[in-house]
């Protein structure tokens, strides 16, 4: 009897951590997209936001009219103030972002975190809005651009990473791009560029030339590119898949005061880290206050009854829990 009763609770602490695997396995597949689709509906808020107010002043988030300059916060207070980049199509006056004989206008670069413009890959269903920055904290809410890279639509090689599997899985699919698919990236000033695919590799994480590299025309210009990164095999961060897509236009000319091409600090696909030590703190804390709930839940429904003791726990569990996975996972080597 004494063998039955440990045997059986044996079972049950393997049954109970099979389904803690298994809720954690649910979380990194679809829990971590409930942060990133939280965070991409205020992006396109304040997408929204920026196009009414340039169309209706002329003016950038920044504040500065447009030709002018725009102002950036970057973290610690400090301020840059950057002019935006800009090009004539076609000839006109009037410049309105977009169109022909029209001035298109690229934002300069926000601080890191902010939000950049918005990505279109219509063969594969991705569409999404993109920041400044690949740390994964950034990541979460989305495609991030590598800092150092040109923005896209100006010359040279322009660099967007993704997540694959988890946070929304922005370029789940890119791996089934080919030959005509078009990537369309679109900015707050209407400004519109379009990459069409070229190619596809498989590299290894510590790659430095892959986002440095830059193809050449015959004429020997610069061959301007858009640099897609995501982890792969897809649910793994053993290596990164690697989409090119050329430009299919005139590309932005870069401002003098940002970075030219050929002058970027090296930057490699391991940049898309966590730059911080993470704090093992939160995921203790909250790990105890799922195991109190629950541990609580069972004392009360031996004293008193028991499934109206779980069905009232199982809320607060459960919160608990989303919250102790969503600090777990951070403590991870990588997210894919």
């Amino acid at each position: 009897m004494r063998l039955a009763r440990f045997l059986g609770r044996v079972g049950r602490v393997l049954m109970t951590a099979g389904v803690l695997i298994l809720a954690f396995v649910a979380f990194q597949l679809w829990g971590t997209g409930l942060q990133t689709r939280g965070a991409q509906n205020s992006a396109e808020s304040e997408f929204e936001a920026q196009q009414r107010r340039y169309e209706e002043t002329g003016q950038l988030a920044g504040g500065d009219e447009e030709p002018g300059g725009t102002t950036t916060t970057a973290p610690g207070g400090a301020t840059t103030t950057s002019t935006p980049a800009t090009t004539t199509t076609g000839g006109g006056d009037q410049p309105d972002g977009n169109g022909g004989g029209a001035e298109k206008v690229i934002p300069a670069p926000p601080a890191a975190g902010g939000l950049v413009g918005r990505i279109q890959i219509p063969a594969v269903g991705a569409d999404w809005y993109f920041y400044e920055g690949v740390d994964l904290s950034i990541l979460k809410d989305g495609p991030g651009h590598y800092m150092g890279t040109p923005l896209p639509g100006q010359p040279g090689n322009a660099a967007i990473a993704g997540h694959r599997t988890t946070y929304g899985a922005p370029f789940n699919r890119v791996d089934e791009l080919k030959s005509g698919d078009e990537i369309v990236i679109t900015y707050v000033t209407g400004a519109e560029f379009t990459y069409s695919y070229r190619s596809t590799e498989i590299v290894t994480p510590d790659r430095t030339d892959v986002l440095q590299a830059r193809d050449f025309d015959e004429d020997g210009a610069v061959d301007n590119m858009l640099t897609l990164t995501a982890c792969h095999p897809k649910y793994s961060a053993r290596e990164r898949i690697i989409i090119r897509a050329r430009l299919e236009e005139e590309p932005v000319p870069i401002p003098p005061d940002q970075p030219q091409p050929g002058q970027v600090e090296e930057v490699s696909l391991s940049d898309a880290e966590e730059t911080e030590p993470v704090s093992k703190t939160p995921a203790i804390l909250w790990g105890f206050a799922a195991a109190a709930i629950w541990l609580t839940a069972y004392l009360v429904g031996r004293a008193w009854r028991k499934w109206p003791s779980y069905l009232i726990a199982f809320p607060l569990f459960v919160v608990a829990l989303y919250v102790f996975f969503e600090n777990f996972y951070k403590l991870l080597p990588a997210a894919f």
